[in-house]
């Protein structure tokens, strides 16, 4: 048996074996504790803070971390939402938290955006080389979430739109809403510029939910919104393609603490051998528009 399938094995034997209720014990995959608290595990195999960015399926994500390693028997605390990457990178390097899950292309191109890589391979062998010093990631999934440019099906039909290209000829009317570090980025309004020389008439700097609500109202023309998320489904937005490969690939991928890595590494690389794109999108729905609880969700898919 592969050490991945042990793991796999291991993780579905802690979500079936209940543990005492005295004695410090603690069902490891009992319903996460808010934002900043313990879990129930002993912290016999240490202890570890899980961290994440501050939008749903990041969240779930890290619920999912941390739920797999308290069933290793780690001690775990969490401090999800903490906000964009620019901030949560600031958490990890300066210890706050000790991982926190990411995603490839768009980590790569944080760190180094001169980057021409694409292919999921690629993109990740060129990530372990540009991170600092002290971090580093383990293992990608198959799961990926992608940014994507949006548009309703009247504004697709109405500018005859198929691909972002097919934007330049319509910039004085473009207004686009997107999370206000999308402003800055080479995968925002910088790599528009560089890679497809369309610069929007308007930016508006709106979180996810507000920008599909303004996408939905005609506010905004386009609308930077992850690959993942339900509302493009239940809303019947069009996808632009990406032709020059602007978004590039973005797996998902645990970002750690150089120091941790190794006591990490078991539990979390085997929540990577199982996760998968339409696992990922599945569980985004039923937490966003099912409103399910992100740590029973969570706990559902570990146990599966």
């Amino acid at each position: 048996m592969t050490r991945t399938r042990i793991l796999a094995a291991g993780l579905l034997l802690a979500a079936a074996v209940p543990l005492a209720a005295c004695g410090g014990g603690g069902d490891p995959l009992a319903p996460a504790t808010s934002a900043g608290s313990t879990g129930g595990a002993t912290g016999a195999a240490g202890s570890v803070t899980v961290g994440s960015a501050d939008f749903p399926e990041a969240a779930l994500l890290g619920e999912i971390y941390a739920q797999a390693l308290e069933a290793e028997g780690m001690t775990v605390k969490r401090q999800f939402n903490i906000g964009s990457r620019e901030t949560y990178l600031k958490a990890i390097t300066g210890g706050e938290v000790d991982v926190l899950p990411e995603y490839t292309g768009s980590l790569l191109n944080y760190f180094d955006q001169n980057a021409k890589v694409t292919a999921p391979d690629e993109v990740f062998a060129a990530l372990e080389k540009a991170l600092p010093e002290g971090l580093s990631v383990l293992d990608k999934s198959a799961a990926e979430d992608k940014n994507s440019l949006v548009v309703t099906q009247d504004t697709a039909s109405q500018w005859s739109l198929k691909a972002i290209p097919d934007l330049a000829a319509h910039q004085a009317e473009l207004s686009i809403g997107a999370p206000p570090e999308f402003k800055t980025r080479q995968q925002g309004l910088v790599g528009l510029k560089s890679v497809y020389n369309i610069v929007p008439n308007e930016f508006r700097p709106l979180q996810s939910q507000a920008s599909v609500e303004a996408l939905k109202n005609g506010q905004v023309k386009a609308a930077n919104i992850f690959s993942t998320d339900p509302s493009i489904v239940a809303n019947g937005f069009v996808v632009l393609e990406d032709p020059q490969s602007l978004f590039g690939s973005d797996n998902v991928v645990p970002l750690v603490r150089t120091e941790k890595a190794d006591s990490l590494k078991e539990a979390l690389n085997a929540v990577s051998a199982k996760l998968d794109t339409p696992a990922l999108a599945d569980m985004v729905k039923q937490v966003v528009v099912d409103k399910k609880d992100a740590s029973e969700v969570a706990k559902t898919w570990l146990a599966s």
